[in-house]
């Protein structure tokens, strides 16, 4: 499975904003942090923001931060949300039109990875993956606010 580059970016956003929650970040700063475009970064913050995960202030001064702790962000609640419910192969969708579907035993393997991989995923918080804010704020070039 490879994850789209939109689920990459939402990872990205929020590892980021965990790295030190109480700071307002700029999507430019992100942007430039991660060498990545603002414009995917736009429509990466505005979903976050839509699922309660991030909050924007705007105005002088505004920016984003998480709006909920990273011990709480689930890492396969983030997937799945930033994935959508697009089918990973034809066969589980409702339009199946697959001539082996009634007697394939793909689907049944393919749905126990899947869920497997999303278990695993839901074990992990945001916070696991910021374990080490020093070093990633290092390499990402982010000032520890005041």
């Amino acid at each position: 499975m490879k994850l789209t580059s939109f689920t990459d970016y939402t990872l990205r956003v929020l590892m980021y904003l965990a790295l030190d929650p109480q700071r307002l970040a700029t999507i430019s700063g992100i942007a430039q942090a991660y060498g990545i475009s603002e414009n995917h970064l736009m429509k990466v913050v505005h979903h976050l923001a839509k699922s309660g995960l991030v909050e924007s202030l705007r105005g002088k001064g505004g920016g984003i931060r998480l709006a909920v702790p990273p011990e709480q962000i689930r890492i396969g609640r983030v997937v799945r949300e930033a994935e959508g419910d697009s089918p990973i192969v034809e066969c589980f969708s409702d339009h199946n039109s697959c001539r082996i579907a009634p007697h394939c035993k793909l689907t049944g393997v393919l749905s126990r990875a899947f869920a497997a991989l999303y278990a695993s995923l839901d074990e992990v918080t945001l916070a696991d993956l910021v374990g080490r804010p020093q070093a990633l704020m290092r390499v990402l070039h982010v000032a520890h606010a005041a």
